[in-house]
């Protein structure tokens, strides 16, 4: 049987192949809320959004090099929304003027076909977690803070398991290519985090799912 169509669009009209800039850092649970309050005071917004996202991480295999990766993302909180279909490209880290990692990103919304899609073009699903947590924004750049939770059986977000007692926290930019300005205000921003976070650079590939 085949899969049914689906419906792929990008999130934004025009270019939709852009260059994330990303810190990472975690934050125990006794912490948070000292986090989230200075949060408040520095950001745009002093009530952030709310969210809870389930996430598959699916692989292609081909006959030599690293699996090909792509991530779909659909909302717990907002069941009608669109999946979103998301590809990270290799982290350019060698750049040691650069305060915050870069790398490709392309993001597009898609139909709720989408895990039939990718299977049947023969991708596999890796592993799958669950996110919740809050969404803080300054400017262009964005605050993630978010526990992260692994699912015990495959495809029921309802039986989850905490991966850790603290939460991850990542601050963002999307920018086209040769925005390293960015980087500046990235570091700028996270030093008035300190001591309650600290961000760093943090390589992906050096880190185990």
């Amino acid at each position: 049987m085949e899969a049914p169509p689906v419906t792929v669009m990008p999130i934004t009209s025009g270019t939709i192949n852009m260059m994330e800039y990303l810190l990472q850092g975690s934050v125990l649970d006794s912490a948070l809320e000292s986090l989230l309050h200075r949060l408040r005071g520095l950001c745009d917004n002093m009530e952030p959004e709310t969210f809870t996202d389930h996430e598959l991480v699916y692989l292609l295999k081909g006959q030599q090099g690293n699996p090909f990766i792509l991530r779909a993302r659909r909302s717990l909180s907002h069941p009608t929304s669109p999946w979103h279909l998301r590809y990270l490209g290799q982290p350019e880290v060698g750049d040691k003027s650069r305060h915050a990692l870069v790398r490709n990103c392309v993001d597009v919304a898609a139909s709720h076909s989408l895990p039939d899609f990718l299977n049947e073009m023969g991708f596999r699903m890796d592993h799958e977690f669950v996110t919740s947590g809050h969404i803080f924004r300054k400017g262009a750049m964005k605050v993630v803070v978010c526990n992260v939770s692994r699912v015990l059986v495959p495809g029921n977000t309802e039986n989850t398991e905490r991966m850790s007692l603290s939460h991850l926290v990542e601050l963002s930019v999307l920018a086209p290519a040769g925005q390293d300005t960015m980087s500046e205000d990235m570091r700028s921003f996270a030093e008035q985090l300190k001591p309650l976070i600290h961000l760093e650079k943090i390589d992906p590939s050096k880190q185990r799912h």
